[in-house]
């Protein structure tokens, strides 16, 4: 009992990941910056914009429901710590996980998303009940192609539903992504969690200046803290998932250290100038991206994978 509260409070879940997900939101907004000519802001700057909610008074709608409106952000920190340890664990060599727990996971990385509509909902204001409503359109539209491409990994992983087989066939066979079927998976994907982590040209459910931040208009003090919590690890764990599924998971030993955190700070890096080069979309015209482009790359991967390409 003892191990499985340290997984989940310190290492890998909690403290190191929101502190691995602070860096690696201080390093997209730097890069941002950088794209954009601007200096950026210091390294611990997500820490002190953690702290400085935390400072701040909270408050609650009086319309909707008020203990759903402040549960669903601790929800959404739940879901995102547990997802840390269910991937990073494996990720970091440590013998853990049970057969069939990809698919576990890929309900727990649902669990943020779904808890900020639930908030949004129980907040009661007209404008976050509409980012809901396109979160809501939006997980149904990157799910699938999600899906499918997990789908072809399993197929060239031998048929493994476990992420810690599917890292050691990599070790022995090599990284998927030096496959055809693999880029086009990693195209895919990399579009998913684009989505998943409301980045433009995904970032509909938000909508700055439609519906002045949507879903999480609401939000403040503590609570609003909870939710950055959750994102920051969010950019960490969905990147090594990522890595996890196509470049060979991560290896601690002599100079492969540097690639192993090589290898996220590039999925960040791509996901960063992705969401620096793209203008948002409309959440029908993401739909239609996800439900015929994606998609169609998606089965293409799974037939490639099919035929050993």
């Amino acid at each position: 009992m003892g191990k499985e509260i340290f997984y989940f409070l310190i290492f890998p879940g909690l403290l190191f990941s929101g502190i691995v997900g602070g860096f690696l939101s201080w390093f997209d907004r730097k890069i941002t910056a950088r794209v954009q000519f601007r200096q950026g802001p210091p390294l611990l700057q997500p820490l002190y914009d953690f702290i400085k909610l935390l400072t701040k008074e909270t408050l609650i709608p009086k319309k909707g429901s008020q203990f759903t409106f402040f549960v669903a952000p601790i929800l959404a920190l739940f879901g995102a710590v547990i997802s840390a340890v269910f991937i990073l664990l494996p990720l970091f060599g440590i013998k853990t996980g049970f057969v069939g727990d990809l698919i576990v996971i890929i309900y727990l990385l649902n669990i943020p998303s779904l808890s900020y509509m639930i908030g949004a909902l129980a907040s009661g204001n007209p404008l976050a009940a509409v980012g809901a409503s396109r979160e809501m359109k939006l997980i149904l539209s990157y799910e699938v192609p999600f899906l499918l491409v997990l789908i072809s990994i399993i197929l060239k992983s031998g048929m493994s539903i476990k992420l810690s087989e599917i890292i050691a066939f990599q070790a022995a066979n090599g990284a998927f992504i030096g496959s055809v079927s693999g880029v086009i998976g990693f195209i895919v994907i990399l579009m998913c969690i684009q989505a998943k982590l409301g980045l433009v040209p995904f970032d509909m459910a938000e909508g700055e200046g439609e519906i002045c931040d949507g879903i999480t208009i609401e939000f403040s003090g503590t609570t609003y803290a909870l939710v950055n919590l959750a994102k920051y690890i969010m950019l960490f764990v969905l990147p090594a998932l990522v890595v996890g599924l196509f470049f060979a998971g991560m290896n601690f030993e002599g100079i492969n250290i540097l690639w192993s955190v090589l290898k996220v700070v590039l999925v960040v890096l791509l996901v960063t100038l992705i969401r620096n080069t793209s203008p948002r979309v409309r959440i029908d015209q993401a739909m239609r991206f996800f439900w015929i482009w994606m998609n169609l790359l998606a089965i293409v991967s799974i037939i490639l994978a099919i035929f050993g390409l």
